[in-house]
């Protein structure tokens, strides 16, 4: 019974879709939203996806250049994400919503395979982007209000410097800009994050604070 119902044009688009709608929301909005709280990426991402789908199920209709196709759209998704200064982590996310719409647009391929490749899809991205993965280390950006004389010439001297400042392990540092004007620079700092301690160590020292007399 579903063969014939498979086998219309429109049903065919119709579960497509739900495909892609269904990967999509589970990547940007079950994943990355989660995670990051980004509703602004969020709703372009989405809005790309479905934009991205409808056009590739027209074009995949008449004689079009697949690779007229892809080029078309990495344009417009420059010309979209050029405005702003994003990270390679929303890069990603959204490069995952056109991968999805792609996924799920192109004929040729088999309904049931369509959806493994895009559940393959957000397995990869679950498990690769999942807080316990590299959990030890984080990113942070940092503004200082004094370009340190150690910033280009002395990675080592500017390390210690930022870990300093915020108590913790810098590993790795990336300036992003440099204003003498202002005396001002912007970094990417990458550091280790503090051990927790033991449940133990900390029932420890709170029994400590507890027996110290209190000042009169």
């Amino acid at each position: 019974m579903l063969t014939p119902l498979l086998q219309d044009p429109l049903a065919t688009l119709l579960a497509r879709f739900a495909i892609n709608t269904t990967a999509m929301a589970l990547l940007v909005f079950g994943l990355y939203y989660r995670r990051y709280r980004d509703k602004e990426l969020v709703t372009a991402a989405s809005l790309f996806n479905v934009f991205v789908f409808a056009v590739l199920t027209v074009l995949s209709t008449v004689e079009f250049s697949v690779a007229a196709g892809f080029g078309l759209f990495a344009i417009l998704a420059l010309f979209t994400l050029r405005s702003e200064q994003i990270s390679k982590i929303e890069i990603t996310y959204f490069f995952g919503s056109v991968a999805i719409a792609v996924i799920c647009a192109v004929r040729g391929t088999t309904l049931p395979l369509t959806a493994a490749v895009a559940a393959l899809v957000l397995l990869g991205a679950y498990v690769l982007d999942h807080p316990r993965v590299l959990r030890s280390a984080d990113g942070i950006k940092v503004t200082l209000d004094q370009i340190d004389a150690h910033a280009l010439s002395d990675p080592a001297a500017m390390r210690a410097a930022l870990s300093q400042r915020l108590g913790v392990q810098v590993m790795s540092y990336q300036i992003v800009a440099l204003d003498y004007i202002t005396d001002m620079a912007r970094f990417n700092v990458y550091y280790l994050k503090p051990q927790p301690q033991p449940k133990h160590q900390r029932l420890a020292r709170r029994a400590v604070h507890a027996d110290q007399p209190r000042a009169a």
